[in-house]
């Protein structure tokens, strides 16, 4: 941005390091705040709000809207400002922690990503602008550069430029990422948001975004009459979804919740199948130690062959072992002991579920930390009634979307040992 340069402060407080990231709308500098004595991510609107006051007025609401929107996977607005430039200039700022993590975009330039991963990361997006559609928020810049890998899962960026659904619309967006009633200035609406998603999938799953038209003269020009493209080698839910993510009349697009359901039902599939496969190992790797205990457990002794004799092989029949058998197997045995189930051990089987990987891996941590502050605080009350309330709030997060059906199938299950752990007797 020209008009900015590394050493200028801004509003007297955030001196200006180094810019992080540059898009069609802002510039993103690492700071340091030196009121608090911090380092921290300040964006800057690449317009100069001067002579527009219609448009600092805008960009002051949205920005006070974003900051009053508050959810797990998208960054914290600190502070939002305006200031004179030392050249000037009016620039529009919001501040926002520094993260540490990797552009999804960087991510993306280096090969498709696993279907798995795709829809993973699309999922935890997909529940941020559920969230922020209820509270009438459109986020309108949904793109690869507003995504950050974190050690703590994908964040997005950017809710400072959010409109409430229903404002007129404006050129900002990333012209990869713009749904087509943009260029003929409908208002601002949720499904602006699901199209970008279906380009950000679509560019996870195959390296690259749908159409070539990176800007917005390429995108006024282009005249789109087929069906919108779809992505091969990945399961026909995913596929499906992505190309009616894409669709060229929002109308057609699926909602947020619709798109939440959609992929937590292909994670959840993909989850039990995996779980079969490892349970098929597992029980498969079960047999045979019991094969081999009993081979060694033999009271008659084997005759010794001599060397010249070739014994006839006769082919070994391995017992078949059913998807359901060996799911049953393997939980067998990684959990319960030996005898009755105690009441703290069928709690500590419902703790595990929810922590140690499949098929709860992608379950957010507020669902996590919900569920078990339920179930303590059932079995420490002074009157101890089933496992009702806990089974309600198990159905509830499925139905939201929150809890993948493979997951919830589990937990279920951890409450039927806990309801026969708490029988009298």
């Amino acid at each position: 941005m020209s008009q900015l340069e590394p050493g200028d402060v801004l509003a007297r407080r955030y001196l200006l390091l180094d810019p992080l990231a540059h898009g069609g709308m802002s510039v993103i500098w690492r700071a340091f705040d030196q009121s608090l004595q911090r380092l921290v991510a300040v964006k800057v609107l690449t317009a100069s709000l001067h002579t527009d006051h219609g448009e600092r007025v805008r960009v002051r609401s949205e920005a006070r809207a974003a900051a009053r929107f508050i959810h797990r996977d998208s960054i914290e607005i600190y502070d939002y400002g305006e200031t004179v430039t030392a050249k000037g200039g009016v620039a529009a700022y919001v501040v926002m922690p520094l993260l540490d993590g990797t552009p999804l975009a960087e991510r993306i330039a280096e090969g498709p990503l696993p279907w798995t991963e795709a829809a993973a990361i699309a999922l935890r997006l997909t529940r941020v602008l559920m969230a922020g559609h209820a509270r009438g928020l459109v986020h309108r810049d949904v793109t690869a550069e507003n995504v950050l890998l974190t050690a703590d899962g994908p964040k997005l960026l950017d809710f400072g430029i959010a409109a409430w659904a229903g404002d007129p619309d404006d050129d900002r967006g990333t012209p990869p990422y713009v749904a087509p009633e943009r260029l003929l200035g409908a208002p601002t609406h949720p499904a602006v948001d699901v199209y970008a998603l279906g380009v950000l999938l679509f560019a996870m799953l195959t390296g690259r975004t749908p159409y070539p038209e990176t800007t917005w003269e390429e995108i006024e020009a282009a005249r789109r009459t087929d069906p919108p493209p779809r992505v091969t080698g990945v399961p026909h839910g995913v596929a499906a979804l992505c190309q009616s993510c894409l669709a060229h009349l929002p109308e057609e697009r699926p909602t947020a919740e619709e798109i939440v359901a959609a992929l937590t039902s292909a994670l959840g599939t993909a989850g039990i199948a995996r779980q079969v496969r490892r349970g098929l190992t597992v029980a498969g790797s079960a047999l045979l130690a019991l094969t081999v205990l009993l081979w060694f457990q033999r009271s008659d002794p084997e005759p010794v062959l001599s060397p010249q004799v070739t014994p006839s092989v006769t082919p070994s029949v391995t017992p078949s072992v059913t998807p359901s058998a060996a799911a049953s197997a393997s939980r067998a045995l990684r959990s319960s002991p030996a005898g009755p189930v105690t009441v703290e051990q069928a709690v500590d089987g419902f703790h595990d579920t929810l922590e140690d990987g499949e098929p709860c891996d992608a379950t957010d941590a507020d669902v996590v930390l919900d569920l078990k502050q339920v179930l303590d605080s059932l079995v420490r009350g002074p009157a101890v009634t089933g496992t009702a309330e806990v089974r309600r709030k198990v159905a509830d997060r499925a139905r939201e979307g929150r809890l993948a059906p493979a997951c919830r199938a589990e937990l279920e299950a951890r409450l039927k040992v806990l309801d026969r752990a708490m029988e009298p007797g």
